[in-house]
């Protein structure tokens, strides 16, 4: 549950959370861009290097590193499939080639990952809201996107209740085989299930008492504006990715690491 903390937004008063969320949605952007484009292992560390200083000034490193925590698992899962697939479909056998680039993968996960963690951590859903207005997004797609992210970490918490509920009372998540765990996760499931239907059923009554829809003609109380900061973001962005690009496609040593050719 702890990688969903990384879709919880973290108050702050640092720079990062004071920017623009279209420039900083760009700025993400371009991480996301540049960490796809690379299939080498060392533009990859040092692109999950650069964000380090992100996470810095933003004063989120604890949440960060609960997300961090929570996606360990899923990296290892990538790392071992990766290696289990070269294995199987390389004659049987591995190289140093196949190790680092399975490596490569689960580095660009980790990457993708703090990219989506430092954007939702430092952008109220208030203000993605008025970001998604702004371009003009159906305020219907806008609500239900922006209720989502609101109850998906309350639904984590709820989780772990739910689950420190069950154990008081005997459950063992932990012992067992994978098909006896799964089992066990059933008590766990069907209330929140349950609680999130009736949590929908409330949103809809709250909504409906707010005449949600009657007015087509919507206004907000805060506006957008790029300010100075917001331009400078924008612009080192954008440097950045011709960079990056410049890199990937003219300097042979940060291209493919495989093969062109050779099953994944």
């Amino acid at each position: 549950m702890s990688l969903l903390e990384g879709l919880r937004f973290s108050r702050g008063d640092s720079p990062l959370h004071e920017l623009d969320p279209r420039v900083k949605f760009l700025m993400i952007l371009v991480l996301f861009t540049v960490a796809i484009l690379f299939t080498a292992l060392q533009p990859l560390i040092f692109i999950f290097i650069i964000q380090i200083p992100l996470v810095a000034v933003a004063r989120i490193h604890r949440e960060w590193l609960k997300t961090l925590k929570g996606g360990l698992f899923m990296a290892l899962i990538i790392f071992a499939s990766n290696l289990v697939s070269f294995y199987f479909f390389g004659g049987r056998h591995l190289t140093y080639q196949n190790v680092e680039y399975a490596l490569t993968l689960t580095v660009r996960f980790l990457v993708l990952i703090t990219s989506f963690s430092i954007f939702f951590l430092t952008t109220s859903p208030d203000k993605l809201s008025l970001a998604l207005e702004k371009a003009r997004i159906p305020f219907e797609f806008n609500f239900a996107f922006i209720t989502a992210i609101r109850f998906v970490p309350v639904l984590a918490d709820e989780a772990q209740s739910i689950m420190d509920a069950q154990r008081s009372r005997g459950l063992e998540l932990d012992k067992g085989n994978f098909i006896s765990r799964i089992r066990k996760y059933i008590p766990i499931l069907l209330p929140l299930i349950i609680n999130s239907i009736r949590r929908s059923l409330e949103l809809a009554e709250a909504m409906e008492s707010r005449a949600f829809g009657a007015s087509e003609e919507r206004t907000n109380l805060f506006d957008l504006k790029l300010g100075s900061s917001d331009i400078a973001v924008l612009a080192i962005s954008l440097m950045g990715l011709a960079a990056f690009v410049y890199v990937r496609f003219f300097l042979p040593a940060f291209g493919p690491l495989l093969p062109p050719g050779q099953i994944l």
